[in-house]
């Protein structure tokens, strides 16, 4: 029998991530609802502040509010903004991001660093792979696009990433980094990914797929099962 909502443990994670290219502030939940604060800080106070840019002077393009999910997702790179809101929306997460970076440079640091801290706040709001599905695969299309994923929180890390893009930029985000950001998260995570664009032709259309696909299966595989028991032969994950 699956515990009701009042027993189960939110899976929630604030954190920040500075360091001399990029600052980083997030708030995660897995499972939507309310954000959590950060510590020594009260949530309304953060959240405010990073859902308004202040810090930039300007405002989050890649907002979204519902009943059951808070979407702020603010790094300075509008295509991967685009990317991160619809992994968010997909996923069933709420989160909250902003990103201070070196944009001046370009925009490697800048989206390697927030894949880095999306996966450590995972990885802490997740917990013990306990209780949940493991696995999860899912294909999603986009127009003429389809993708594929699947996911095993399998506490190993490694990522086979192939979108087949031929632009050099999507946007403000160099094609390039899909890839690096995809492995960046899988491994700050600790978690095996495998995603592939099987067919499109338009790079917007092939990158959205697959952050969708990857989207619905990291909500597959973190789904909860009811059984307090480790996923796995092991007896350990």
């Amino acid at each position: 029998m699956v515990s009701s909502a009042s027993e189960l443990v939110p899976r929630k994670a604030a954190i920040v991530r500075n360091t001399n290219e990029t600052k980083i502030r997030i708030q995660l939940s897995i499972d939507g609802g309310e954000l959590p604060p950060f510590e020594g800080t009260e949530k309304k106070e953060s959240k405010k502040e990073t859902a308004n840019g202040d810090d930039k002077g300007e405002t989050s393009h890649a907002t979204q509010k519902s009943q059951t999910q808070e979407i702020v997702v603010n790094t300075g790179v509008g295509f991967y903004d685009h990317m991160l809101h619809a992994l968010a929306k997909h996923a069933g997460w709420s989160i909250n991001i902003f990103c201070d970076g070196d944009l001046h440079i370009d925009d490697h640091h800048t989206t390697e660093d927030c894949a880095i801290a999306i996966g450590i706040a995972f990885k802490q709001a997740l917990g013990k792979i306990v209780g949940v599905k493991r696995f999860g695969y899912a294909y999603a299309p986009l127009d003429e696009a389809l993708s594929r994923a699947v996911v095993d929180l399998s506490s190993r890390p490694y990522a086979t990433i192939d979108i087949g893009t031929k632009r050099e930029k999507i946007g403000d985000w160099s094609t390039e980094m899909i890839p690096h950001v995809l492995k960046s998260f899988a491994f700050a995570a600790g978690i095996t990914i495998h995603v592939d664009c099987l067919r499109g032709e338009n790079d917007h259309h092939r990158a959205e797929s697959a952050f969708k696909a990857l989207a619905v299966a990291l909500r597959e595989a973190t789904t909860r099962t009811g059984r307090n028991e480790v996923p796995s032969t092991k007896g350990v994950l």
